[in-house]
This record gives C-alpha cells, sequence and structure tokens, in this order.
C-alpha cells in the first residue's frame, strides 16, 4: 500500500475554478475542483508550487489546458487509481471509454458493467471519482438524460458538457447538442 507521504500536489486555474491535481511517482492519483466532495485532506502530500517539478503534474496540466482551450479531447497522462476499491476501479476504467462529447446514463453504464440492477452502486462509485475531468465523470447522467450529481457541482457538470457540445459541434460544423448513448 502506497504512503500518503508518496502524493504530491499542485494547483491549477481552470477556467471553471481552480482545482488540485495529485500524483505518485507512477501516475496521476486526483484533480479536483477546490471544495469538491470527497477531496481528500491535503496536509498528507507535499505541495510543488511548479507542476514543471513532477513530469505527471507537469504532464496533466497540459493535458487540461489543452482541453480547456478545445485543443485535445483526449488525455494521455498516467493514472495512478490503486486508491479506489477494485469495483471503484472498474466504474472509472469505463468512465474513460465514454467519448468525448457522449453522455451515458448511471443504468446504462452499470449494465455495460454486468451489473443490470446496479446503477446506484456505480453512481456511488462515479461520485467518488478522485480524477474530475480527466476521468470524464460529467458525461454520466441520470435516467432520461437528468442532470443528476456530480461532487465538483452541477453548474460545472453542465459547463463541462456544454464545452465539449460545444467544440465537437465546432469541429463538426452542427450546431450543439448533447449526444446520449446507451440508456
Amino acid at each position: 500500500m502506497k504512503k500518503q507521504s508518496e502524493i504530491v500536489y499542485t494547483h491549477y486555474r481552470s477556467p471553471m475554478g481552480r482545482m488540485v491535481i495529485a500524483a505518485s511517482a507512477t501516475g496521476l492519483t486526483g484533480a479536483w475542483f477546490e471544495g469538491q466532495k470527497h477531496m481528500p485532506e491535503l496536509s498528507h502530500w507535499t505541495l510543488l508550487p511548479e507542476p514543471g517539478a513532477h513530469p505527471v503534474l507537469a504532464q496533466a496540466v497540459h493535458e487540461l489546458t489543452r482541453f480547456f482551450n478545445g485543443q485535445a479531447p483526449r488525455f494521455s497522462v498516467p493514472l495512478d487509481l490503486r486508491a479506489g476499491t477494485p469495483f471503484q476501479q472498474q466504474v472509472w476504467a469505463a468512465l474513460q471509454r465514454i467519448g468525448y462529447g457522449q453522455t451515458v446514463s448511471y443504468g446504462a453504464l452499470a449494465q455495460q458493467l454486468g451489473r443490470p440492477t446496479g446503477a446506484r452502486a456505480v453512481g456511488a462509485a462515479v461520485g467518488r471519482n478522485p480524477v474530475s475531468v480527466i476521468v470524464p465523470c460529467h458525461r454520466v447522467l441520470g435516467a432520461g438524460g437528468a442532470l443528476t450529481g456530480y461532487a465538483g457541482g452541477l453548474d460545472r457538470k453542465t459547463g463541462l458538457l456544454r464545452l465539449e457540445a460545444l467544440r465537437g459541434s465546432a469541429a463538426a460544423g452542427t450546431a450543439p447538442a448533447f449526444s446520449r448513448s446507451g440508456d
């Protein structure tokens, strides 16, 4: 088990608010909007004022900046999600397969994971996702497309979905619209 002291973090100013970005030696362990639910206590970690001092933090900040500027919808920063339970890790891996500008319901995600009655369990795991934006939990909607739950706040979830819809439609030359997959 990794020790808390192995985690380093920095701050990142996104267009949707200040974020805390954390990493281990092997990958990104967290990306939270300040004040987000389930954000861990930072006092056990080492603050790196300059993200360039750690290669994973530097890559995460670079990719987030490109994402928010509409330049790169895919993330390649290595992830270290060992802190989650096996089920949470399974859900977080499924989140990474939801395409840019796409959405899926909690129920459909549960179906994909072979747990057709597990929408609430999936929702709980989605809510504990430690890597906002990069592991795109904002792309999961309630039944019938309802905008529900987001640890970083529904205003940010709406903003992220709009950003992806606008950027996706601009690239395609079409009007912005949310696109849903599997319900």
